[in-house]
């Protein structure tokens, strides 16, 4: 019985130890996380300019069992809890009467959101009217973006990926959604797994959100998940990554901020000037970094070139 009641005590105090964020902290953390002017007043790639040709070079010699394995999650066509805008396709000259050769298709997507694997432009979001590096988020109209699109990622992403598997961390298969992820469970991965991120690396957190929805179905994924907590950004800023990515769309949902609903996002997209990865399947690489022990890969991934587009639909690989 003491040592329940110690337990209960232990749990308790864990909790209360993570100090209460507000508005006003996350306000700060703009201007003191800030990349505005770090590569000049013009720059529209933020943090990919921390993936150099020599970052490239090093990425490669990570590569030696020739094992690839892919981070997207097959696309969703089906209306779900998380997924009010399936992915379309139609086929087209199908059928025994097709005088053709050829049969084609089409198709339609409507990717942002908690379904599709895909990667945030630095124009997807504005703080205050304004997008990374003080680009005018007015400037964005019905033609697109002007500036900060995804076509300034078009040469693609290769660097090291940082598998940071904080299901495995904590024990379990997947985190319960709402979990936030604060910097000392960042710090306590990297002592587990014997790795650190290191400037332009791709940082890849897996919650386990798939694996759950595969056993237990779907659910509103956008007001409850797991994910980073706000105060999980100056750990990135000081590691100083290129990109984030994790299994939902980074932030912890309901961000338990009053006022700020998704703190990583604005932090990261406008005040860094990192582009994000957003729902991606990292189960297989999970069960592959785990059977050979080893948390990082190189990363290859290139979104479509779509020009003053706010991000793409895309299929990133990690190769051990």
């Amino acid at each position: 019985m003491k040592k329940i009641i110690l337990l209960a005590i232990l749990g308790t105090f864990t909790l209360s130890a993570q100090p209460k964020t507000t508005k006003a902290d996350v306000d700060g953390w703009m201007t003191e996380l800030s990349n505005w002017g770090r590569w000049g007043d013009d720059d529209e790639l933020g943090t990919y300019n921390l993936i150099t040709p020599k970052k490239r070079l090093e990425a490669v010699k990570l590569v030696y069992e020739g094992i690839s394995v892919s981070m997207a999650r097959d696309v969703e066509k089906v209306v779900a809890d998380d997924n009010p805008s399936p992915f379309k396709h139609t086929m087209n000259n199908v059928g025994l009467n097709n005088p053709r050769q050829f049969v084609s298709d089409t198709y339609e997507v409507s990717y942002h959101g908690y379904a599709h694997s895909h990667m945030d432009a630095l124009c997807h979001m504005a703080f205050n009217g304004k997008s990374y590096n003080g680009f005018p988020q007015a400037d964005v109209t019905a033609d697109g973006a002007p500036k900060l699109a995804i076509t300034n990622y078009k040469q693609g992403i290769f660097t090291r990926g940082v598998l940071m598997d904080i299901a495995r961390l904590k024990g379990v298969e997947s985190l319960e959604p709402g979990t936030p992820i604060y910097p000392a469970d960042l710090d306590a991965w990297e002592k587990k797994a014997g790795i650190r991120v290191q400037p332009g690396d791709v940082v890849l957190i897996r919650t386990g959100r798939w694996a759950m929805r595969d056993k237990s179905g779907p659910w509103a994924a956008s007001g409850n998940s797991a994910g980073l907590h706000a105060s999980s950004a100056k750990w990135l800023k000081d590691r100083d990554a290129a990109v984030l990515g994790s299994d939902a769309a980074s932030d912890v949902m309901p961000s338990g901020i009053e006022g700020v609903g998704q703190p990583i996002h604005q932090l990261v997209l406008v005040a860094m000037g990192m582009p994000i990865f957003d729902n991606l399947d990292l189960e297989a690489v999970g069960k592959q970094a785990a059977r050979l022990n080893r948390w990082e890969f190189l990363v290859t991934a290139a979104p479509m070139a779509v020009g003053k587009g706010t991000g793409s639909p895309f299929n990133p690989i990690a190769t051990f």
